[in-house]
């Protein structure tokens, strides 16, 4: 029996690993995908089973002790098919997959053992023979999936068995059925005592069901698991989750700290969660200073400047109505060229006008970057901008920018 149970124990060490060190790398890493998990862990397989079949033909195992590592081996299978839930999103999201899969994939291991395997291996009693023929040891997909089909049909004649049912939904989800997972767990969940880890891991699973999107139901399942536990640290972790992507970061901070002070320091998994609290610090302090910036931006005085064009009654007849009216204000210190402009016409007069940084001539050169300024108004009968020979124009007196009643009279003719 020991001999036994070290491989089985090799197995379950190397599997975690492999799941393990692509979801706590930094989100810039490749990470390994489920597929290549699947293909590492069938090629393990093969080599073992290969192994075996080697021993056997140089009589170091008897039928029964061959019989017995050959269907644990198999029962491995079912734990690559059982034993994890995939990661639903990216930096925080795979931190509750994670740490499920530390709290999981032994249970699974044994609890499908247990289930499909031959327990008398570990217990002292005799197992049972089972035929198998000659280089079967080569695991395809079509042999995973219909040893999962097997535990499926077993369920049906046992329909009333929580475990198998939770055993098959955790199956399903490794091979991407996550609407019959789903379907699996929701069985088991209704005829097993409550249990946090095992909400927990429906949550995952209905999240995979509509599009690794945690609100909603998963966010409800969550909820009920810490209920139970407030301590889970499967449901801590998806509830940070749930919280970093709707930007609390300060509760998802919260959450993922209630995780870290449960979990080996210095383990993979420690160092994954606090990568995810960093990044939420990091995020909720640009958060801060965004909402500081605007805040600043708000509580300063506004960029603009208004009052009142009038103009010379002397003037007046030598006006049309449809002549061109502009009011600008200008730089006392720096170009003449406008910091603000605006348009208008005589018949307008007397004007109340405001000018702004909406007014500016270029992006670089407004209202608010300037101190004090100059308000000229200038009658243009050509409709240009610039001052010819023959306009009419007034100058304020310079005024800070802010100013609310300014007061410019075109009485002068441009020479």
């Amino acid at each position: 029996m020991s001999w036994f149970v070290a491989i089985g124990g090799l197995l379950l060490l190397g599997i975690l690993v492999v799941l393990l060190r692509p979801l706590l790398k930094q989100q810039d890493e490749p990470t390994t995908t489920a597929s290549g998990v699947r293909e590492f862990n069938l090629a393990i397989l093969r080599e073992q089973l290969a192994e075996l079949e080697h021993d056997k033909a140089n009589g170091r195992l008897d039928q029964a002790a061959y019989e017995q590592a050959r269907q644990e081996l198999e029962r491995r299978v079912l734990d690559d098919a059982g034993g994890s839930v995939r990661p639903v999103g990216a930096g925080g999201r795979r931190l509750g997959l994670a740490v499920g899969l530390v709290l999981v994939v032994p249970a699974a291991v044994v609890g499908l053992y247990f289930y499909l395997g031959t327990p008398e291996a570990v217990t002292g009693g005799k197992p049972q023979a089972r035929g198998t023929g000659a280089g079967e040891h080569a695991l395809s997909p079509e042999q995973i999936a219909g040893m999962v089909e097997n535990l499926a049909l077993r369920l049906q004649e046992n329909p009333n068995d929580g475990q198998g049912w939770l055993m098959l939904g955790r199956s399903y989800a490794v091979l991407g059925r996550y609407p019959e997972s789903a379907a699996a767990f929701s069985r088991a969940l209704g005829l097993l005592p409550p249990d946090a880890q095992h909400y927990a891991d429906f949550a995952d699973i209905v999240a995979m069901t509509q599009g690794k999107r945690l609100e909603g139901e998963p966010e409800k399942l969550v909820r009920r698991a810490l209920e139970i536990d407030p301590n889970n640290i499967k449901a801590l972790a998806l509830a940070g989750t749930i919280a970093f992507d709707r930007q609390d970061y300060a509760r998802a901070i919260r959450e993922w700290r209630k995780v870290l002070v449960q979990v080996p320091e210095g383990s993979p998994v420690a160092a994954g969660i606090q990568n995810s609290i960093s990044d939420a610090e990091n995020r909720m302090a640009i958060a801060g200073q965004q909402a500081e910036s605007k805040r600043d931006s708000a509580s300063a005085a506004p960029a603009r400047v208004s009052g009142v064009v009038e103009l010379d009654p002397a003037l007046r007849a030598q006006l049309a109505p449809g002549d061109t009216l502009f009011v600008f204000a200008r730089a006392v210190d720096g170009p003449k060229m406008p910091v603000a402009m605006l348009r208008k016409k005589v018949s307008d007069l007397p004007l109340q006008f405001t000018l702004d940084d909406s007014m500016s001539m270029t992006p670089q050169f407004k209202l608010s970057t300037v101190g004090k300024v100059v308000i000229g108004a200038r009658v243009s009968r050509s409709g240009d901008a610039l001052a010819r020979a023959g306009d009419y124009e007034g100058l304020s007196v310079p005024v800070v920018v802010g100013t609310e009643n300014a007061r410019v009279v075109i009485a002068t003719t441009v020479k």
